[in-house]
């Protein structure tokens, strides 16, 4: 579905993503696991069409996107929810999610908010209520009741657990594999290393730009280097 090739990219003369190649197949949940600072974000939002890259390839469903802007990498759904949730505070939440519809899927408009209630209970008594006064992660979920909207072929989800409390990120961690398990491709970039590998099909280790480690969920939580690096054991 997705494939990265030899991707180079940065801001200015900062060259952040060094010859980075990874893959997402369809109906997968695939982690890229990496610290504050390893490039995580910056590949996002190449693939988002932030961000042009210096170098390599991005494809999906087999189509060249490496030149395409954010609007026509949402149109053929690829739809990034953003790490510090990005939502616009002094909206209501239904405003919000109706946003999440503005490029893509704007015609199922009404049925897709139902279709995110019914994910989201909590969001559906605050459809009225101001975005901004939302605690941190009704905030989240509605950072991707919004992405949903737009009926994304993949998802990427940027953090989503940063910032909430032990339960918060249970049910975080659940809803993404309940999300998972109805079809949606997940591209899921955490610092939350194990709580990853156990709902991860497959995963990434971005260090510094580059890409250290990756196979199957299962065997990378036995690999020595990971265990020592991110789990201090």
């Amino acid at each position: 579905m997705l494939e990265i090739a030899e991707l180079a990219a940065g801001y200015g003369a900062v060259k952040v993503l060094h010859n980075v190649s990874l893959m997402v197949e369809p109906g997968e949940i695939v982690a890229l696991l990496g610290s504050n600072g390893a490039g995580k974000s910056t590949l996002n939002n190449v693939i988002s069409g932030v961000i042009k890259p210096y170098g390599g390839a991005v494809s999906f469903e087999g189509r060249d996107i490496s030149g395409l802007g954010p609007d026509k990498i949402v149109d053929i759904g690829i739809i990034q929810v953003p790490e510090g949730r990005r939502i616009f505070p002094n909206m209501t939440v239904r405003e919000n999610l109706e946003l999440g519809a503005y490029r893509r899927a704007r015609q199922r408009r009404a049925d897709n908010i139902v279709h995110v209630a019914s994910i989201f209970p909590r969001l559906k008594e605050r459809f009225n209520q101001l975005a901004g006064t939302l605690s941190g992660g009704e905030q989240q979920m509605l950072a991707i009741g919004r992405g949903l909207m737009g009926e994304p072929e993949l998802l990427i989800l940027d953090e989503p657990s940063l910032g909430l409390s032990p339960l918060l990120v249970e049910e975080m961690f659940g809803l993404i594999a309940r999300l998972n398990a109805q079809g949606l491709a997940i591209l899921l970039v955490e610092q939350n290393v194990v709580q990853s590998l156990d709902i991860a099909t497959r995963a990434y280790v971005l260090e510094n730009g580059v890409i250290t480690l990756h196979g199957k969920s299962a065997d990378l939580l036995q690999n020595d280097q990971l265990r020592k690096s991110y789990l201090g054991i």
